[in-house]
This record gives structure tokens, C-alpha cells and sequence, in this order.
């Protein structure tokens, strides 16, 4: 009931943005603007940039109810909605307040000096951060991005490179790094296609660059190129994804449960926030498929489903693709050999 009133909520402030944008955009790009607007808009224009510079960021922050209201956020909506006022509203109406959307310039200007000087202090200090990751006894995945929060900043873009540097990390360096065989280690896909699925995919790729891109460059070369560069990247990512899957499986250590399903999601949790494993399979079905549940499941070429279901005392944070966090009260896993992780988990929980 509660859910349903705060999507219902959502729905209410995603129309009335809508209809802030749609009415502004029908004030000044279609004919109704000879019949409303005459020689005095003064007051016309001030209504539209106060309602794209403060409402519409309101209305943004609004509908995404599950991030706290944060300064910094509204005042980069704040000034993409001056820019967006410079954009849409025609020079002759906004000649007396032009001042105003060069303010969004400004700002918008400065947050990517600020970004930009972040990810140079990033790579001038990945000597210490490097160092930082060796003092740590985890894997990388969990590693790198404690050691460049610790020594750089948690910004957005920040998380944004450290994924792209795992990736190309994984992709190109770590082949010979032996794959981690130990007691309180579990492995999640040696008993699946996923990677049989994945390499499916790279052939894909390069089958369809190599075709695609040279009929494509005869009719548009910078498209091809846009077209070539993404589907680099995808076969780069594929192979990060394949070794961080096989050199990241789940493992028990101390107090700490390590989860990760290669680059594309990984979570670490203390044993304490643990409330009860559920591995009956009427249960399961009941607790999959929810927006609280996350699922470390290796896909396959037909249906699977995880053999435990981690119920959390409290929601814990997750670490997605280009450094998305969401937090989570259950967690789904399916294992290679489930019966020994859960013996392992057990003792571990009630060894201290």
C-alpha cells in the first residue's frame, strides 16, 4: 500500500513536469506564441525561467524520491534549466534576462573543470593508491574503489572511471593471474553458459563490426566510427566481464561475505547483517522478482534460479555498472556447490 502511494506520488510530479515542459515549449516553438506573447513579456519571461530554473529541478528531485535532496543536484538541474531556457526561448523575448543563462553556463562550466580535475588528481595519484589497494586482503573489484574513495573522492565520474579502469584492468592485464582456489571461496558459474554465452556475444560483435562498419562507412563515416568505438568497447567489456567473473568468485572471510558477479555488480556484507537463509524453493519463487532483491545468478541458455535467499536485517548497499550504487534487503545467489557455502556460511556466523 505504501509503495503503491509513493509511485502514485511519483506519476503526480512526472505529470506536472510535463506539463511545465510542454507548456513552455507550446508558449514559444508553435504559433500559439504570436497570439499569447505581445511587446510585454516581461512577466511571461520571468514565469518561464523561474519555472525551468526552480520547479522543474524540484520536480526532477521530486520523482526520484529514493536519492536525498542534495544542494550540488539542484543546482546543476538549476542550471541546466537556464541553458535549456536560452535554448528554447527566443533571443528578441530573452534579450533583457540573457544574463541569467549565462549564470547556467558558468556553473555547468565550473562542475566540469571541478570533474575534470578530479579524474587528473585520480591518475597523478594512482602510485599511492596502487600502494593503498596492496594493504588491503581483498580482491580488486572491492579494493580499487576503497583505496581512490579513500585517497581521491567519491564523485559520480570518479566511480564512472574506476569502472572503466577494472574493466580495461580485467580485459588486457590479468590473464596470468592464477584463479583463487580456496576453502570459504564458491564459484558461481562453472556450472552455467555464462561464459560460453558471453564469448557467443563477442563473435557477435566482431562479425557484425566487420560487416556493418564497412557498408556503414560509405554512407556516413562519423557514424561508422561512433559505431566502431562502441563496439570496441563492448568486446572489451565482454572480456573484463569474463575474467573478473573468474578470478571474483563469492568468498567467506572473517566476518565479511565478498559477492560479485563480475563487472557488473558486486556487494560486501558483514555476516551480522545477515537475518535468515532461506533455501526452500517455494520460499525462493515467493522472494524473487522484487525491486529489493538482488541477484548474483550466472545467466544461462535457459531458466535458473538461485538455490539461497539472504534475508538482511537492514537494506545494504550494492556496487552496479559505472559505479551505480542501490541498496538491497535480500540477496539471491546460485552456486556451483550451494550445500558447502551454506555450511561455510554457518560456521563462519556462529564461529565468533
Amino acid at each position: 500500500m505504501v509503495a503503491s502511494q509513493r509511485d502514485l506520488k511519483s506519476y503526480i510530479w512526472m505529470a506536472l513536469l510535463l506539463l511545465v515542459l510542454t507548456t513552455n515549449f507550446a508558449l514559444y516553438r508553435t504559433p500559439l506564441s504570436e497570439i499569447i506573447l505581445s511587446e510585454e513579456t516581461k512577466g511571461v519571461i520571468l514565469g518561464s525561467l523561474f519555472g525551468l530554473a526552480i520547479v522543474a529541478p524540484l520536480l526532477i528531485i521530486a520523482i526520484n524520491r529514493k536519492n536525498k535532496f542534495s544542494i550540488k543536484r539542484f543546482i546543476m538541474l538549476m542550471a541546466g534549466g537556464l541553458i535549456f531556457a536560452k535554448l528554447l526561448i527566443p533571443a528578441q523575448h530573452l534579450a533583457p534576462y540573457v544574463g541569467f543563462s549565462y549564470v547556467g553556463f558558468a556553473i555547468e562550466g565550473s562542475i566540469v573543470l571541478l570533474e575534470l580535475s578530479l579524474i587528473a588528481l585520480l591518475f597523478i595519484l594512482m602510485p599511492a593508491i596502487i600502494r593503498e589497494v596492496r594493504t588491503y586482503d581483498e580482491g580488486l573489484l572491492f579494493a580499487f574503489p576503497k583505496a581512490v574513495q579513500k585517497k581521491v573522492s567519491k564523485q559520480r565520474i570518479v566511480q564512472m572511471i574506476i569502472s572503466d579502469l577494472l574493466m580495461f584492468y580485467y580485459a588486457f592485464a590479468s590473464w596470468k593471474k592464477p584463479i583463487p582456489i580456496t576453502p570459504n571461496s564458491f564459484t558461481l558459474h562453472k556450472k552455467s553458459s555464462l561464459l560460453a554465452f558471453q564469448i557467443m556475444l563477442i563473435h557477435g560483435v566482431v562479425i557484425e563490426t566487420i560487416g556493418i562498419h564497412w557498408w556503414l562507412h560509405e554512407k556516413s563515416i562519423i557514424l561508422s566510427i561512433i559505431l566502431l568505438i562502441l563496439n570496441v568497447y563492448s568486446v572489451v567489456f565482454f572480456l573484463g566481464d569474463i575474467q573478473a567473473v573468474r578470478l571474483n568468485p563469492v568468498r567467506l572471510k572473517g566476518q565479511k561475505l565478498y559477492l560479485s558477479l563480475g563487472l557488473v555488480k558486486q556487494m560486501e556484507l558483514s555476516l551480522d547483517d545477515i537475518k535468515s537463509i532461506t533455501t526452500d524453493q517455494e520460499e525462493l519463487e515467493k522472494k524473487l522478482n522484487t525491486k529489493t532483491t538482488i541477484e548474483f545468478v550466472a545467466r544461462d541458455f535457459e531458466a535458473v534460479y538461485p538455490h539461497i535467499i539472504l534475508e538482511l536485517k537492514r537494506p545494504c548497499t550494492a556496487s552496479l555498472l559505472l559505479g551505480f550504487k542501490k541498496q538491497y534487503s535480500r540477496v539471491a545467489i546460485r552456486l556451483d556447490d550451494p550445500i558447502a557455502f551454506k555450511q561455510a556460511l554457518q560456521q563462519h556466523s556462529f564461529s565468533e
